[in-house]
């Protein structure tokens, strides 16, 4: 039988506890979750009334994965869920992780947890502005802290302040707070600073999706803004060879990196952060950080 546990008077059941979900680390289903639980205060305020995409891998990063924005079958009653319109005038629901359950009820699945970047009760307006920084072999994330120190001084030039976070993968995000404005307008306003970027370091950068062009570049992906893309959120898990995380990280580490393994943190890394930064993407929860996009 699974164990159950009791979570804010909930009833969970939770599967497969000892199973080795990292091989290379020999880590278990049980410490994910744990350590889910243990950092959820942190996790849940970037969650808050935004609707989530799930990318499972229930075996662990070498087994089946799969990538979901609909309800996962048997999602308990008590979930909360946001219906979210489309352009084809359909609307699906997803589900919503505002505490603590929810949260340990999503981790028990096995997943990586993507947002878009507005909330439920404004579908395609933006708050955040957001630039997934993806390095072409050779290049490394070191590469792509030159390109994020060209964005974030092309950012404050329009008022705009950019707060950094690993992708958990081999790349970085820079997250910006913004005052609401269409995702459209986001994008237009992302896309013109990837191609800025492309002509100020034409032999760093790119900012179209073209495999050809990227061996060697970082590819500044703009798209992440479409009000139908999600990008993983801060703090989760990702399916990857050992159990990364997309972590938030200071400037002054961007300016000093020159080796991937820098930038590179496992989930039993996060706890020590936070207990020397604090929450580095805190600023994004403040609404006073919000700063209108340049209309032109």
């Amino acid at each position: 039988m699974s164990p159950i546990t009791v979570v804010e008077g909930r009833r969970l059941s939770l599967t497969n506890l000892d199973k080795v979900l990292y091989p290379e680390t020999g880590t278990t289903k049980g410490e994910v979750l744990h350590y889910w639980t243990t950092t959820a205060d942190v996790i849940l305020p970037h969650l808050r009334d935004r609707p989530l995409s799930f990318l499972r891998f229930p075996d662990g990063p070498d087994g089946l994965r799969f990538f979901t924005k609909n309800l996962p079958p048997g999602t308990p009653s008590w979930v909360k869920t946001c219906e979210v319109p489309h352009t084809s005038g359909e609307t699906t629901r997803q589900v919503l992780l505002p505490d603590l359950s929810s949260l340990v009820w999503a981790a028990n699945l096995m997943v990586e947890l993507h947002a878009p970047q507005w909330t439920c009760d404004d579908p395609g307006s933006a708050d955040r502005l957001v630039f997934d920084l993806d390095p072409g072999e050779p290049a490394t994330i070191v590469e792509c802290c030159a390109a994020a120190r060209w964005l974030r001084d092309r950012l404050a030039a329009d008022g705009l302040h950019a707060y950094a976070k690993t992708s958990g993968s081999k790349g970085l995000h820079l997250v910006v707070p913004i005052e609401h404005t269409s995702s459209l307008h986001a994008t237009a306003y992302a896309k013109t600073l990837a191609v800025e970027a492309r002509a100020a370091l034409p032999d760093l950068v790119v900012h179209k999706m073209t495999k050809a062009l990227r061996p060697g570049k970082v590819f500044i992906d703009f798209s992440q803004n479409a009000a139908a893309k999600t990008t993983a959120v801060a703090y989760t898990l990702r399916a990857r060879a050992t159990p990364t995380v997309s972590t938030p990280v200071t400037w002054d580490e961007i300016a000093d990196c020159t080796a991937p393994d820098q930038l590179s943190f496992l989930f039993s890394d996060i706890a020590p952060r936070h207990e020397r930064h604090g929450d580095l993407m805190a600023p994004l929860l403040d609404p006073r950080r919000a700063r209108p996009l340049p209309t032109a």
